[in-house]
């Protein structure tokens, strides 16, 4: 793991022992960002402390510290402290001391960046921003915004939070159940930035699709009759297990109908066929089950040629009408296309573009390039396999997408 994995991985829970220290939120997740910028300057000359997290903590509660002295800050925080924090607990300890620094509160973190006074948009924002450990860019790409406009929504979220004067603990069922929606949105977002990376040169960070399926394990734990929780852990072990087939020795990226189904995962597969086989039947149907569903065809069939393809088809539909949105649109395109031929899909994608809503998006012209492909319009598909590269952030996408247009131009 390198000092960047660690340090990402540890920044929530550092935030969640400084919250529950300090009582508050915003001022701890400020006073983390410092303390891994310090640690993102000292670390690469020092070496890694053998406690990181410890140090990180006491970093952390010393900007803390520092920032409770000054007048306004003292007038502002300690009347918070005092209302959320028991007397016993008023003077923190040394972090190597303090019982409650050994203590995970990411999920807790979780519930918190999730709270009903925010937008949904507001809460996945900064539950991917605090509890994911996603930069700020990263979650601009995610909604398709500007980074500027990001952190600002970003900011005005953690000062929601701060005002609420919510309490650092576990919200009751009620409070619960109206934040699970947003929390399961916040864990698929992650997820997918740590499956399929949106920037640079890695196809993936392996350390955040753990981290997403970790969390999704704990609220899987939480609420075990959940069909959309239970749909969501099945979808994340479904793809995660196609992880280390996704890239050759170079890294580069190997599509799914060429991958060497050998490398998956059988046990993997085998937990989320079963738990999106007991989901299925137990309540309402939601998105991630439905996802889960077509994750799960890909994963039983031997070859990519035994896929079932109308199977899927019908999922997509099912899909479209639960969740309508463009690229649930572009996947079932793909599906038709498998199905009916490629004419069919390129009408889909006629009228998927008369609508704007992925004008310019590289996974438009990636799907054309191969529905082109298909029909045989070497040219028109070369044409637009460069478009998407020249569009896409991710290099190791970029670098599969230029190959395709050069095999089809030939010598």
């Amino acid at each position: 793991m390198t000092a960047e994995d660690l340090l990402r991985m540890l920044a929530p829970q550092v935030v969640g022992v400084l919250t529950r220290r300090f009582g508050d939120f915003a001022a701890a997740e400020d006073a983390v960002q410092e303390a891994l910028l310090a640690a993102a300057t000292q670390w690469p000359d020092e070496g890694v402390p053998r406690n990181p997290r410890g140090w990180l903590i006491q970093v952390a509660s010393r900007r803390m510290t520092e920032q409770v002295r000054g007048e306004q800050a003292r007038r502002r925080r300690e009347d918070l402290v005092a209302g959320l924090v028991p007397a016993d607990r008023r003077t923190a300890p040394p972090a190597d001391t303090d019982d409650m620094a050994d203590r995970d509160d990411s999920l807790i973190l979780l519930f918190l960046c999730c709270h009903p006074a925010l937008s949904p948009a507001a809460a996945v924002a900064l539950t991917l921003r605090c509890v994911g450990g996603l930069t700020t860019a990263e979650i601009a790409r995610a909604f398709m915004v500007p980074e500027a406009t990001m952190g600002q929504r970003v900011s005005r979220a953690k000062q929601r939070i701060k005002t609420s004067g919510t309490p650092f603990r576990m919200p009751d069922g009620t409070d619960r159940a109206r934040r699970l929606d947003a929390v399961l949105r916040v864990l698929y977002l992650i997820f997918n930035e740590g499956y399929t990376t949106s920037e640079g040169a890695d196809l993936q960070r392996v350390e955040l699709s753990r981290e997403a399926i970790r969390l999704t394990r704990a609220v899987h734990g939480l609420l075990p009759g959940d069909s959309e929780v239970t749909g969501l852990l099945a979808l994340m072990l479904l793809t995660d297990a196609r992880s280390a087939a996704r890239s050759g020795p170079a890294g580069e990226l190997i599509p799914l109908a060429e991958q060497d189904r050998g490398r998956w995962d059988t046990d993997a597969i085998a937990e989320g066929v079963a738990l999106i086989t007991a989901a299925l039947p137990t309540g309402p149907v939601g998105p991630y089950q439905v996802q889960a569903a077509v994750a799960a065809v890909h994963d039983e069939a031997a070859s990519a040629e035994e896929t079932d393809w109308p199977q899927i088809l019908a999922l997509y539909g099912v899909l479209e009408r639960l969740s309508p949105n463009p690229v649930v649109s572009l996947n079932r395109t793909v599906a038709v296309a498998m199905v009916h031929g490629p004419a069919a899909g390129l009408d889909i994608l006629k009228a998927l573009d008369a609508d704007g809503a992925l004008a310019g998006h590289h996974r438009m012209y990636v799907v054309r390039a191969h529905l082109l492909d298909m029909a045989g319009d070497r040219q028109a598909a070369i044409e637009n396999y460069r478009e998407a590269a020249g569009r896409t952030t991710s290099l190791p996408e970029r670098h599969y997408l230029m190959i395709r247009a050069a095999r089809l131009a030939g010598p």
